[in-house]
């Protein structure tokens, strides 16, 4: 009975699927309902969800369509019809032309329910054939492919007359968005697809940098820069000039170093912010350009990575009226979507909030945030005076730089506000030593302190490809294992594959989140040093960072490796 009630149900691919039992039948009719509703093709959905391995999709759509199965890594680059390399649905990575013979026109595609693939027909005159191909594989040659034709564009543009290549801000009337669909020129199409590429890599910074005999380009990906296709030498000044456009700075300023922003509006209305920051070099300008992603950065705070007892007293220092709340670590440890995180759990009509930075990394409704501006006078600690003046429930301090700023912070704290900052240190407990070293007096730091992140971020092992690796048990130990931990765990270590980048796939924290007791309160008063304060946080059972990473490794979540390169 359910056997002939799955199957009025199910039909076509979806029921072919369930039949070979690659797919749960439930799963297949659930995932039919979100691929409509994503409006999206039922194959596409599979791939992109991973409900099936990849090369058993291209295998099945190959069997239930009568189609070639085709190994694209076999494909013959000399072999291309180039002319049609540069149609609307290649750029879209739907299908792309292998080769052409006897007036047909054969693509490798992944997908043969797609309606658009007749506009190939009517695009080149051709009758096609159709090859299917494995998803992520064909996406890697047509993104190769397409980098390489711009690339060529631009060279031939700067061979005939790179004098008459023009630069667009594509500008609205009201604001500085830049349209991610521009296409009037190489150099337009050239910065656009590398910053496109970065968002879809998750990475967090993109670095343009000259050098006497070549030009480089490197994306941070999970805390590490890795290089990407980079144009010839002779365009690194269009490069520049198009960013400094987009980013309403000077262009005819090459020996000050400039700072600006400006925003991406990707085709689904999605709007990514950059933070640009150039600097003179030896040889040119470098740009970074740090990516700003609010959708990446408003995780909600069960998505942090925090373990159930530093999630409880992280919510419960957010939930008090007053005190001073500290996310320390260094640069790229993830404090600001810690931070950022915290003020979204908070934002609520019926409280007044408002940060100061330098800068403004995200913006948020609801909430008053203030960019430092130290021509103008304005800074960490003006705004926080003029704050205290303007009724506030909850103040974000950018970073605690220097006693003025910590003073005043600390001051809010025990008048009536939430305070919240960071402060650039390696461990919770060696915060408060900093605090006392700045000079802010151990009575104050005793009653304004309420609770302490200290964070790292190390990246989580692709679990496609990682392989198990063997440490001998002494070097373990050495590196904090207990010998009861021994033997209950697997180490792995990165491989590298198609689908991560060098054997990582995304990162996580790792945390020490320190509530002050009464016992560190006593300590604080009598100006306790950072190991005193350290001890009384393990008798409490306070996780440190090393212990933190230590659990990572034992979940098979990252190495040990790269929790030392985290930690050197």
């Amino acid at each position: 009975m359910e056997e002939s009630s799955s199957k009025s149900v199910l039909s076509g691919y979806a029921y072919y699927l369930a039949e070979h039992n690659l797919l749960d039948k439930q799963i297949a009719l659930e995932a039919l309902r979100l691929a409509s509703t994503n409006k999206t093709s039922y194959i596409e959905y599979l791939v992109k969800e991973k409900l099936v391995d990849e090369g058993q999709v291209a295998k099945t759509t190959a069997d239930y369509f009568g189609l070639p199965l085709f190994d694209i890594n076999a494909y013959n680059a000399d072999l291309l019809p180039q002319e049609y390399l540069n149609i609307q649905l290649v750029k879209k990575r739907l299908a792309l032309p292998i080769f052409k013979k006897n007036e047909l026109l054969f693509l490798a595609i992944t997908d043969p329910t797609i309606e658009n693939l007749n506009e190939i027909k009517f695009l080149t005159g051709f009758d096609t054939r159709l090859l299917i191909a494995e998803a992520s594989k064909l996406w890697h040659v047509i993104d190769e492919l397409v980098n390489k034709q711009i690339l060529s564009e631009i060279h031939v543009a700067a061979e005939e007359n790179l004098n008459n290549i023009t630069v667009d801000t594509y500008k609205d009337e009201n604001s500085d968005l830049i349209s991610a669909n521009a296409e009037s020129a190489p150099v337009i199409n050239f910065v656009n697809r590398i910053l496109l590429d970065a968002i879809e890599k998750g990475a967090s910074d993109i670095h343009f940098e000259r050098y006497e005999l070549v030009y480089r380009i490197r994306f941070r990906q999970f805390g590490v820069l890795i290089p990407v296709n980079a144009p010839p030498l002779k365009l690194a000044n269009y490069l520049i000039a198009r960013i400094k456009v987009m980013s309403d700075l000077d262009i005819t300023e090459h020996r000050l170093p400039q700072d600006g922003r400006f925003k991406l509006i990707l085709p689904n209305k999605r709007a990514v912010d950059f933070r640009v920051s150039i600097c003179p070099t030896l040889f040119g300008e470098k740009i970074v350009l740090r990516i700003l992603d609010s959708a990446s950065t408003f995780q909600g705070m069960e998505r942090l990575g925090l373990d159930p007892v530093q999630n409880k007293h992280l919510l419960e220092a957010l939930q008090r009226s007053q005190g001073m709340i500290l996310v320390t670590g260094p640069t790229g440890s993830g404090k600001t979507v810690t931070l950022y995180s915290s003020l979204h759990f908070l934002n609520s009509p019926e409280k007044n909030i408002s940060t100061v930075e330098d800068p403004v990394e995200i913006p948020m409704e609801g909430i008053n945030q203030v960019h430092v501006n130290l021509k103008t006078g304005l800074t960490f600690s003006t705004a926080l005076r003029s704050f205290l003046r303007q009724d506030p429930d909850i103040i974000m301090v950018g970073e605690i730089r220097d006693l003025e700023t910590a003073e005043i912070g600390v001051k809010a704290s025990q008048t009536g506000h939430l305070v919240l900052s960071t402060l650039h240190t390696n461990s919770a407990p060696e915060t408060i030593v900093r605090l006392m070293n700045m000079g802010i007096a151990p009575y104050n730091l005793a009653s304004s302190l309420k609770l302490i992140v200290a964070q790292r971020l190390v990246r989580i092992l692709c679990d496609e490809c990682k392989k198990e690796e063997h440490i001998d048990d002494d070097i373990l130990l050495n590196e904090g294992f207990t010998k009861e931990q021994l033997g209950t765990f697997k180490l792995y270590c990165p491989v590298g594959c198609t689908r991560c980048s060098h054997g990582f796939k995304g990162r996580a924290g790792i945390f020490e989140v320190m509530p002050i007791s009464e016992e560190m309160t006593q300590i604080i008063m009598r100006q306790g040093n950072a190991l005193d304060i350290a001890n009384q946080a393990k008798k409490e059972g306070i996780t440190n960072l090393r212990d933190g990473g230590l659990k990572k490794i034992m979940a098979g979540k990252t190495s040990l490796a790269e929790l030392n390169r985290v930690f050197k």
